[in-house]
């Protein structure tokens, strides 16, 4: 069956690693994700070639599209901040045969997602349990960089999604162990930012700064680094000492950034999103997340009524897409 007669749409989320493609029924009446693949970025010379390569794949040909990608998404030029991709929005419309295509940042279209995820795709932490989600909600989301979100609204009123770039905020250490690896990375960056502590790499910088066996930090520029997924493997383990203190410093620098987060946007629920965190939960949880979320002085009171939830969905990215898409379609 064609496209066309299915009124079948593109839908993509395009991250610093994986490229995921589906087509989504804008005729159903559920949000669908069908037909989904994930392909390596760095297999592709840019989106289109990774778009065409998927639509062949699927042998059908929508109209319409919407392709979150991991960067600002407001000009015409859109450059992925950690892929050498760059593109001209408009030109990959032409290119791609499409009536409509719509750009989301990538953690904009998780926070589409947000309101359309049910019971089992996410998980809760801490704070109160309600039946409707409160806003506004934050979401902060460790995965090949560090996505910060906003949406605000209600289930009453409709939501709207605030996309923003919040994963780049400066470093704010707390305590020797922090302010060890904050100097690690201006040694290696020139800059110590949020994210290059909450990501994948984040966790083998961690593991980088603080493994000096001299008490001090290595010199950030010329250490190797070890791999993130080991890093979490052998903390869960249980048995390797380094990994471990990696992790629990990687999760209470998570609590410190997420009540900030709800601080600054008046947050009533945070969501923490991306690939690294559904892997630990109980970790997490048994961590000092929670003493470091609240730790706000005369504020730790109002953090107190805040939810705090975890995505377990397996594409939050490609359903947030859909629905963005589908609103888009739809009109007011």
């Amino acid at each position: 069956m064609t496209s066309e007669k299915r009124n079948l749409g593109l839908i993509a989320d395009i991250g610093g690693t994986n490229a995921r493609f589906a087509l989504t029924d804008l005729a159903s009446p559920e949000v669908t994700i069908l037909e989904p693949r994930s392909l390596q970025g760095a297999e592709f010379a840019s989106l289109q070639h990774a778009a065409e390569h998927y639509l062949a794949e699927v042998g059908v040909q929508p109209r319409r599209a919407a392709l979150a990608v991991a960067s600002p998404v407001d000009m015409d030029e859109i450059r992925l901040t950690n892929r050498a991709w760059s593109f001209s929005r408009a030109e990959l419309q032409s290119r791609l045969g499409l009536d409509e295509l719509r750009m989301l940042n990538d953690f904009g279209a998780v926070a589409w997602a947000v309101p359309a995820l049910k019971g089992e795709d996410r998980v809760h932490l801490y704070g109160p349990s309600h039946a409707q989600m409160r806003g506004p909600v934050s979401l902060v989301g460790p995965g090949t960089g560090l996505g910060v979100g906003l949406l605000v609204g209600s289930e009453a009123s409709g939501w709207q999604v605030v996309e923003t770039e919040g994963g780049h905020v400066t470093f704010a250490p707390i305590g020797d162990e922090e302010h060890r690896i904050a100097r690690w990375l201006d040694a290696r960056f020139g800059r110590a930012s949020t994210e290059r502590v909450l990501s994948g790499d984040g966790l083998s910088h961690i593991a980088a700064a603080l493994g000096g066996s001299d008490g001090g930090p290595r010199d950030g520029r010329n250490v190797p680094l070890r791999d993130p997924a080991d890093i979490v493997a052998a903390a869960l383990d249980g048995h390797d000492l380094e990994a471990r203190r990696t992790l629990a410093r990687f999760c209470s620098v998570l609590g410190s950034v997420a009540g900030d987060t709800a601080l600054i946007h008046g947050a009533r629920t945070v969501v923490i999103a991306g690939g690294i965190v559904p892997r630990f939960i109980p970790f997490l949880r048994s961590s000092a997340f929670r003493e470091r979320f609240l730790a706000k002085g005369r504020f730790s009171t109002y953090l107190e009524a805040v939810s705090i939830e975890v995505i377990v969905h397996a594409q939050p990215g490609l359903l947030g897409a859909a629905v963005a898409l589908r609103q888009s379609t739809r009109g007011p």
